[in-house]
C-alpha cells in the first residue's frame, strides 16, 4: 500500500484545520478568531498567517487535502459505466466518512465554499482533459453532486452509497455500450 509522504508543514495545516473544526463544534464560525484558531492549533498567529489568509483558506485547504488524498488513492481510469458507479461510490464513501466537518459547515451556511470547489475543480479537470466538451457540463456534474451530498446528509447519510452512485450515474452516464 502506498502512503502520501507529509511535509512537516502539511501537519502544521491539518492541526490548523482541526483546530478550525473542533472550535466549530463549540462556537458559531463567525465568532472564531484567528486568535483562537491559532491558540488551539498550538501555533501562533504569524504561523496561522504564513499558511492561511484567513478561515475560509483553511476550509478550502481542507477540501484539496481530501481531494488530492482521493485521487492519490484512486487506481482506476473510469471508462465504462461500472467504473464510473465505483468512482462515484468512493466518493460518496468518503464523503461519509468526512460527515462531520461538513455538518458544520452547513449549520455556519458555508456549504457555498464546497460547492465553490467542486465548481473550480470540475472546470479545470474538464478544462485539462475534455477541452472539446460543452463549457457548462462541468457545473452540471459539480452541481448535481453538491445537492445530492447535501440532500444525503441531511439524512445523515443513512442511504446506501450503491444506489445514490448508480443513480448519479445514470443521470449523467450517456455513452452507448
Amino acid at each position: 500500500m502506498q502512503y502520501m509522504q507529509a511535509a512537516p508543514e502539511d501537519y502544521t495545516r491539518h492541526y490548523i484545520v482541526t483546530a478550525l473544526f473542533k472550535l466549530m463544534h463549540e462556537y458559531e464560525y463567525e465568532k472564531i478568531r484567528v486568535t483562537d484558531i491559532a491558540q488551539k492549533a498550538g501555533v501562533g498567529r504569524a504561523t496561522f498567517y504564513r499558511y492561511f489568509k484567513s478561515k475560509e483558506e483553511v476550509i478550502a485547504y481542507y477540501f484539496a487535502r481530501n481531494t488530492r488524498e482521493f485521487i492519490f488513492g484512486q487506481r482506476l481510469y473510469p471508462r465504462c459505466k461500472e467504473d464510473y458507479i465505483k468512482v462515484v461510490t468512493d466518493v460518496l464513501t468518503v464523503f461519509r466518512k468526512q460527515k462531520e466537518p461538513f455538518k458544520l459547515l452547513k449549520r455556519a451556511h458555508l456549504s457555498d465554499l464546497y460547492l465553490d470547489f467542486l465548481n473550480q475543480n470540475f472546470a479545470k479537470t474538464f478544462a485539462d482533459e475534455h477541452p472539446e466538451e460543452n463549457l457548462y457540463l462541468p457545473y452540471f456534474y459539480a452541481g448535481m453532486l453538491y445537492n445530492v451530498s447535501m440532500k444525503w446528509l441531511e439524512n445523515d447519510c443513512r442511504e446506501e452509497i450503491g444506489i445514490l452512485a448508480s443513480l448519479i450515474v445514470d443521470a449523467i452516464y450517456t455513452r452507448s455500450e
